[in-house]
């Protein structure tokens, strides 16, 4: 999401891009190309039996609501036309407030009293479920104080697909089952507190350059064919949708060809009805490009309701939704269903039960200001309560930060440090940012200690506690040089340590910062503000060096990783509000590392697919053709045989652990290519489906209207004649009004029931060998047979556990389930999962990062350490 863009959006080209209340000429497709498919109609909401109770209570209220009333539910009420990021609109004789939807995954944005978590990419180096969760929970406790209804994560899009890729940092990793259990982990806590957690991109949002449409141009194309995306994109997404998430943003981007928002295969076929998804869609901000056709496509919530041009007080819903519903070119029971999906969410998660209203504004920092500052002319009363929400959230932040710390290289022992060591700390990434905290807005510069990458995934630091504030709370001899050149008058001792800070950052395309629009364009792979040569500097002047470094994802460490003084190397990753005191933690021994790497560190950047790079032209739209399938990450550096300078899955210990005593039980037996046959769906609410009177939509007397509000009213709706049979409106290329035969892939949330089954279940025992304390993470990763029948990658994450924290010659046994799913390919001629029968020819490794396994099973033998 953004706050603001260009001030003009234009319509895709495509044929699903129309706008609500005119025809559009629509040009023929080349069948040459590939394109997204039609997928007509939306499906209703409502047929799982866990959201049965919900589905009731919104079906009764939606049978009450006049036209106007839905529509409201339906559409933001514009760009800063309230507190939060965006609101829908209220229905007050029936107690709906405006829905509030906010940013950030990380934590409650542009408001005070919060916690500033560490961002996604360091959960999920921590590889630690309880965390994923208690983190989640701390996020949904927080969005809740504040009055968020909806908190706008977490995020799993991008996928880390282009290493550069600007908000690669707001998701867990570059592997689509770290993504996915540190997201259904993420959402399970958030929602466990009532609030609505809304996972996102969905999908092949990879790049920040030139992903929105505008005046001159159109957003790119991620062109992904059915199987990547659904083995690799959507899998997060699945398991998103599985853990019940209340809502999906969709991406600015287009997907084979048509704009996300309006894209009926992705939404309607694969979100709504392959994945069972019951809740709402919601655009992301500005990204609603047509009106019919969005609503057609699935969408069910526009976001934050502005039409192509922001502050104008138009929009493509609102009173446009209304005529399309009186013209009858929106069917009635699709935006009853809208509605219907909206309420059974703020229903299901108990918040007509005392939900508390926004009591902070994003849009200023003052007690009382403008309610609708968009309108320029507003009322003004309170809008910051200034409402503490912090809890004892800290101590997540600070475990959070700490587990994930990835110790890369620790060459005689050098660390832990002792306290009386003798410490020169070098580099402004150690310090504060001189100009003051929350200095720069949305985090859009790089100065002082790295706490997180800039945009709208971001939120204000409460306070930070910097690596020179908790360095110099520990050691009485540290001396610190906060500059990023080496000074000259440093002089060493064979006893000196030095440790250098270095970062690399990166951010939203809608904030440039050091000539990077987002993705890493002008730094490349490589350490900001001289990173690299501050650490070689320090490499002549002393025979110890420890480097940190706080970074969204890869960077290339060759100038200096192999020099003989550089003895410690750890990676931070992004800490948030403790950065000093987690940092301390690992480096004077207080806890032994035990982060892994949610990313393989190459030697070169040559070593990636030519085409994951940055894409850039001066006119047309970007074509960005996914050509290398799965092998994203490591699955391609094993494929093509290339050794990375770090695996994906790589972190040292201060101790050592032996992988022992490992066996495979059989528990479902897949005793068939595909799935059992999928549930059928149960009932979905039905409405009356004719046209509601005219003058629901028109303006209430002595209406006191806000200056570009967008309300759902219209001046003379007893006008409106019925246009859908006529030639006036042109619906998509493969428009229907019947519904699909189920897919055979569906049948609950996140696809057939089925595919979690527990094909086998691995038990291992890990033994802390060493003579320090210290946790495990045992990565369990599955090789398909050639019987499948496709090209597979030759391993592939599927499973974690992390120990306990386990003393010297402690020992636990860890059990690891692998589902059907997990052994599965997606057949795109049945369009379903297809494994081994049997899971003959499986094979499931066991170990410490992708390139260092321990245990090998076979699903058709037995076990043994390797």
């Amino acid at each position: 999401m953004v706050r603001w863009v260009s001030l003009a959006l234009i319509v895709a080209t495509v044929p699903c891009s129309l706008a609500s209340s005119s025809a559009a000429n629509i040009e023929p497709r080349d069948t040459n190309e590939a394109f997204s498919p039609p997928y007509y109609p939306a499906p209703n909401g409502g047929w799982v039996s866990n959201w049965a109770e919900a589905y009731q209570k919104a079906q009764n209220v939606v049978r009450n609501l006049t036209l106007a009333e839905k529509v409201n539910l339906t559409t933001g009420t514009g760009i800063f036309m309230g507190p939060c990021a965006g609101q829908t609109g209220s229905v007050p004789r029936l107690g709906i407030p405006n829905l509030c939807l906010h940013d950030s995954p990380l934590g409650v944005r542009n408001t005070d009293h919060n916690t500033a978590f560490p961002p996604g990419i360091t959960v999920g180096a921590t590889f630690d479920k309880d965390l994923m969760y208690e983190r989640g929970v701390a996020l949904g406790e927080e969005a809740r104080g504040k009055g968020v209804n909806v908190l706008l994560g977490p995020s799993v899009g991008p996928m880390g697909r282009k290493p550069r890729g600007g908000r690669n940092w707001e998701g867990f990793g570059f592997d689509p089952a770290l993504q996915g259990i540190a997201a259904a982990g993420t959402i399970r806590g958030m929602q466990s507190t009532g609030a609505i957690a809304c996972i996102k991109h969905l999908v092949g949002n990879e790049q920040e350059m030139h992903r929105m449409s505008s005046v001159v141009t159109q957003g790119y194309s991620s062109n992904i064919d059915d199987r990547t995306l659904h083995e690799f994109y959507l899998w997060p997404f699945a398991e998103g949708v599985r853990a019940e998430v209340g809502s999906v943003m969709i991406a600015y981007n287009d997907v084979n060809k048509s704009a996300c928002s309006q894209n009926s295969k992705l939404i309607n076929g694969i979100l709504k009805d392959e994945l069972g998804f019951q809740g709402f869609v919601v655009t992301d901000w500005l990204a609603h490009l047509g009106g019919v056709s969005s609503a057609l496509a699935g969408l069910d919530m526009s976001m934050p309701g502005d039409g192509a041009i922001p502050l104008f007080g138009g929009s493509y819903w609102g009173p446009e939704l209304s005529r399309s519903i009186l013209n009858e070119t929106v069917p009635v029971e699709r935006l009853n269903d809208m509605v219907t999906r909206i309420l059974a969410v703020w229903f299901k998660m108990g918040q007509d039960q005392d939900y508390p209203l926004p009591n902070f504004s994003s849009n200023t920092e003052d007690e009382t200001g403008l309610l609708y500052p968009g309108a320029v002319i507003s009322p003004v009363g309170v809008v910051n309560q200034y409402v503490n929400v912090q809890g004892n959230h800290n101590t997540t932040a600070r475990a959070v930060a700490r587990d994930a710390i990835t110790l890369l290289k620790n060459e005689e022992n050098l660390l832990p440090l002792s306290r009386n060591d003798s410490l020169k700390i070098f580099g402004t990434d150690a310090g504060a940012d001189p100009q003051g905290l929350n200095s720069c807005a949305d985090k859009g510069c790089n100065r002082g200690v790295l706490t997180m990458g800039w945009g709208s995934g971001t939120s204000k630091l409460p306070y930070l506690i910097t690596p020179q504030d908790a360095i110099s709370n520990i050691s009485s001899t540290a001396e610190f040089y906060i500059k990023d050149t080496f000074p000259s008058s440093v002089e060493a001792n064979d006893e000196d340590i030095a440790i250098v800070f270095i970062n690399s950052d990166s951010g939203e395309n809608f904030i440039t910062v050091d000539g990077n629009p987002g993705d890493r364009k002008a730094s490349g792979l490589y350490a900001w503000h001289n990173g690299d040569d501050l650490v070689k500097a320090a490499a002549e002047k002393f025979s110890q060096v420890v480097v940190v470094i706080h970074t969204v994802g890869p960077l290339i460490l060759e100038e200096w990783i192999d020099l003989d003084p550089v003895k410690a190397v750890l990676i931070a990753h992004l800490p948030g509000q403790e950065a000093g005191y987690s940092l301390t933690d690992i480096l004077f021994g207080d806890y032994s590392p035990s982060g892994h790497l949610p990313y393989t560190i190459p030697y070169d950047e040559s070593n990636y697919p030519e085409s994951v790079g940055l894409l850039q032209q001066p006119f047309g739209q970007i074509q960005d053709d996914y050509t290398e399938g799965l092998y994203i990450d490591y699955r391609h550096f094993l494929k093509e045989e290339i050794n990375p300078r770090y695996p994906f899955g790589h972190g040292l210990s201060y101790t050592t652990f032996e992988y022992s005593n490992p066996s495979i039980s059989k528990v479902t037996p897949l005793d068939t290519e595909y799935p059992p046959s999928r549930p059928e769906k149960g009932p979905t609410p039905t409405y009356p489906t004719t046209i509601p009177p005219a003058s629901e939509a028109a303006w209430p007397d002595n209406f006191n209207r806000i200056w570009r509000y967008i309300y759902p009213y219209l001046d003379n709706p007893s006008s409106i004649t019925n246009t859908s049979s006529s030639n006036t409106y042109l619906y998509p290329d493969g428009y229907s009004t019947t519904p699909n035969p189920p897919p055979r892939a569906g049948g609950a949330e996140g696809g057939n029931p089925a595919l979690w089954d527990v094909a086998f279940s691995i038990e291992v025992t890990v033994t802390n060998t060493g003579s320090r304390p210290g946790r495990a993470v045992a990565q369990l990763y599955v090789q398909l047979p050639d019987s499948v029948g496709l090209d597979t990658p030759s391993r592939q994450l599927r499973q974690f556990e992390k120990t306990k924290v386990l003393e010297a010659g402690e020992s636990e046994v860890l059990g690891m389930d692998v589902t059907r799913k997990d052994l599965s390919i997606w057949d795109v001629e049945m369009q379903d999962w297809k494994s081994a029968p049997w899971g003959k020819g499986v094979k499931v490794f066991v170990g410490e990062s992708v390139l260092d396994l321990r245990v090998l099973c076979e699903a058709d033998g037995g076990c043994n350490t390797l």
